[in-house]
């Protein structure tokens, strides 16, 4: 009778193992071909040429099989006898989880690092990198009699010869503006 409750012991491992091995290679191969599918259009903005991001796509689709196959088949090992199928449920459970959480790792790793070779790239086919405005350029002076749009305050435009500088020539800040000189007072009586 003791021997019949071992061989019962090593089935429930058995098919422990078993589901495990068959969950584990079918996300492993689903995840492979949904991300080989969807990043084709990745790679190719990433590289900018069409053969080289298939060639690249291949070869992480290898490096992804290589490194899950291995990490399913080095994690399948279970010490420990397992006396329930609870138990073994449990085990289960927590073998697949990691599976999912180190697929979840090396996808999130591929697209850190294409992003950053990526961002690399394009900054070293930029041309001109960015440069902050030193100043306005000034505005021409428009032919005498032509008035430009938005050149002047809003308002109405005094009529005859204006002291130099009272109504310069481009557009204006809003808001207060500094004066040239001093405030002129009124005269008082």
């Amino acid at each position: 009778m003791n021997t019949f409750k071992k061989g019962v012991r090593m089935d429930i491992k058995v098919w422990m193992y078993v589901i495990y091995l068959a969950v584990s290679v079918s996300l492993t191969i689903w995840v492979a071909r949904a991300l080989s599918r969807n990043g084709q259009v990745f790679l190719e903005e990433v590289f900018a040429e069409e053969r080289l991001a298939r060639a690249v796509n291949s070869l992480l689709v290898v490096g992804f099989y290589l490194l899950n196959f291995g990490y399913v088949t080095v994690a399948m090992k279970h010490p420990d006898p397992v006396r329930s199928t609870s138990q073994a449920m449990e085990e289960l459970s927590l073998k697949i989880g990691f599976v999912l959480l180190v697929l979840g790792a090396l996808h999130f790793f591929n697209v850190f690092a294409l992003g950053r070779y990526r961002r690399n790239r394009l900054r070293q086919l930029a041309t001109h990198p960015p440069i902050a405005p030193i100043g306005r350029l000034p505005m021409p002076s428009a032919p005498h009699g032509s008035q430009l749009v938005g050149a002047y305050p809003a308002g109405p435009q005094p009529v005859g010869p204006q002291p130099a500088g009272a109504y310069p020539v481009g557009p204006q800040p809003a808001g207060p503006q500094p004066s040239a000189g001093p405030p002129i007072n009124p005269p008082t009586r």
